[in-house]
């Protein structure tokens, strides 16, 4: 009996079944606000909105006009879907002309330096996530980071995991030890199936040219449309070498088999001075903060990848050293684009075929990896952005060569057992009605988001921008359509209150320079590996 299969039997015990309602998923939805036509707004973070280091759902990444709406962990997907739209219901009802740009590529720029970085006040940590941006903006240009994205947060309820402990951990191994594990056997199966997600979600098969405008690139004009690129069978060009990647991390050779491995490669990044960086200068002529340190990567959220393993520090503790101590406690996928055909760009389909696909990967067997396999998964990402859609495109996985569709049946297959485990907990059916609804994409591309895009373009004769400015001024009247509840309305309002009032403790609570406590912050990384108690 396989692995899948002897845990698809355990869990389906009535007991370990009931565990399995206590999933929690959280959402960080991102989007560039815009005005009335279409160009990245260059107004500030709105007050209203609250202050961006300290609400607890409403911030900004990047940039001071993108957006991040944030969910809180909920065992419901209703209660995590309705949550996200009482915060674009209530967004909106600030932003007055702006509009919420509801595709991942973005489109009217202008020059790079114009995009403004976020600014979060003067407190330390707010000081430091500032100038982590500006870095990032010296590194790689600050036109990648106006990508927007959806970032899915998950974990297994801690009645689950002690049952599969008690049946196969390994001789003296703790439940946090054991979980850690297995939560890095599912980062492995993810790293190699997640093209799946984005043959089947992706939404970003178009940019505008002036995405590109500078840079080398292989895409193609769409028709006779002198201001689209597109690749005919793309699926998400943000998740290609035009997205979120960096050639110099490639060298990291991170390694997902176990966590000490993991947090090694990754502290050397955190640690290792890299002369490109090093000629970028901490400091400009003037003093102020070019980048946070010379490294490789300035802080741990540099690292670029579709899925991390997460455990929140406190205190001021560094994530490597809160997963080093406490082990991991989730984990955020990185791969999803915004669906444009969703007021929330996300839906309830997606989300429990997420928790079907999370849960196969966390149950099948996992091998461990090396940095051949790891280059073969960089080469299957890259064919499927560019040519996942292609009925004859092949990609190699475990060893093996076959076209996608075919993997993408064996897998639908593999998740049967998996959403059936799912549902029988529930007393439902909506997980299975999920893997059947998206089963028919394989057999038929023109179904899937991407295709969708393309289509409408030809359709309707538009530019990529003009489809997408009408997708965004849609959605807008969607959310205004119906007035937020009263009490609902009051409720963002005194979390925004409350977030200035929390900036101004923690600007006021301040003890030490910023210099210390950016050094206290970087010596946390020399202890970053050392033996777990």
């Amino acid at each position: 009996m396989s692995p899948l299969d002897r845990r698809l039997r355990r869990l389906a015990q009535p007991a370990a079944s009931a565990t399995l309602n206590g999933i929690l998923r959280g959402v960080e939805k991102e989007s560039l606000r815009v005005d009335a036509g279409g160009c990245l707004s260059q107004r500030p973070h709105p007050h209203a909105l609250g202050a961006a280091l300290t609400h607890p759902s409403i911030t900004t990444d990047y940039s001071e006009a993108l957006l991040e709406f944030i969910t809180p962990p909920s065992t419901s997907i209703s209660a995590t879907l309705e949550t996200l739209e009482q915060i674009h219901r209530y967004v909106y009802g600030v932003l007055d002309d702006e509009l919420l740009w509801v595709d991942s590529m973005p489109c009217v720029l202008g020059r790079d330096e114009d995009i403004p970085v976020a600014r979060y006040g003067n407190s330390n940590i707010g000081r430091m996530k500032t100038i982590y941006r500006i870095g990032l903006g010296h590194r790689y240009g600050r036109l990648m980071q106006t990508i927007a994205g959806i970032h899915y947060n998950w974990s297994l309820p801690d009645g689950t995991w002690e049952l599969l402990h008690d049946a196969e951990a390994e001789a003296g191994e703790s439940l946090q030890d054991y979980r850690t594990r297995r939560y890095f056997d599912l980062i492995r199966n993810f790293r190699r199936y997640f093209w799946l997600l984005l043959y089947l979600f992706g939404a970003a098969p178009a940019v505008c040219r002036s995405f590109v405008r500078g840079r080398a690139h292989r895409l193609e004009p769409f028709g006779s449309d002198d201001h689209s690129l597109h690749r005919p069978h793309a699926t998400s060009l943000r998740m290609g070498d035009l997205g979120y990647q960096s050639q110099a991390q490639h060298q990291l050779g991170i390694c997902y088999n176990d966590l000490d491995s993991y947090l090694e490669r990754l502290r050397r990044g955190l640690t290792t001075p890299y002369p490109p960086y090093q000629a970028i200068g901490i400091r400009d002529p003037d003093g102020g903060y070019r980048q946070l340190s010379t490294a490789l990567l300035q802080i741990e959220n540099e690292f670029y990848s579709t899925i991390r393993p997460k455990r929140p520090g406190s205190g001021g503790e560094v994530p490597l050293q809160a997963l080093r101590r406490r082990g991991v406690q989730y984990i955020e996928v990185r791969c999803l684009d915004l669906n444009p055909y969703q007021p929330i760009g996300i839906d309830a389909t997606q989300i429990r075929f997420l928790d079907v696909f999370l849960l196969l990967c966390l149950l099948a067997e996992s091998p461990p990896t090396d940095d051949a396999e790891h280059r073969l998964l960089q080469a299957n990402q890259l064919q499927v952005v560019y040519h996942g859609r292609d009925p004859n495109l092949e990609l190699a996985i475990l060893g093996r060569h076959q076209p996608l569709p075919h993997w993408a049946r064996e897998l639908f297959a593999a998740l049967g057992p998996v959403a059936a485990l799912l549902d029988d907990a529930q007393g439902t059916d909506a997980h299975a009605a999920a893997v059947g609804s998206l089963a028919g994409r394989i057999d038929d591309p023109s179904t899937t988001p991407a295709a969708r895009i393309l289509a409408e373009m030809k359709d309707s004769g538009d530019t990529y921008f003009q489809t997408a400015l009408g997708h965004a001024h849609r959605h807008r009247e969607y959310f205004l359509a119906t007035p937020q509840p009263a009490e609902v309305l009051a409720t963002f309002r005194r979390q925004a209150e409350q977030s200035w009032r929390d900036q101004t403790a923690l600007e006021a609570g301040d003890r030490l320079s910023f210099e210390d406590f950016l050094a206290a912050y970087y010596a946390q990384y020399g202890l970053a590996t050392e033996a777990r108690p």
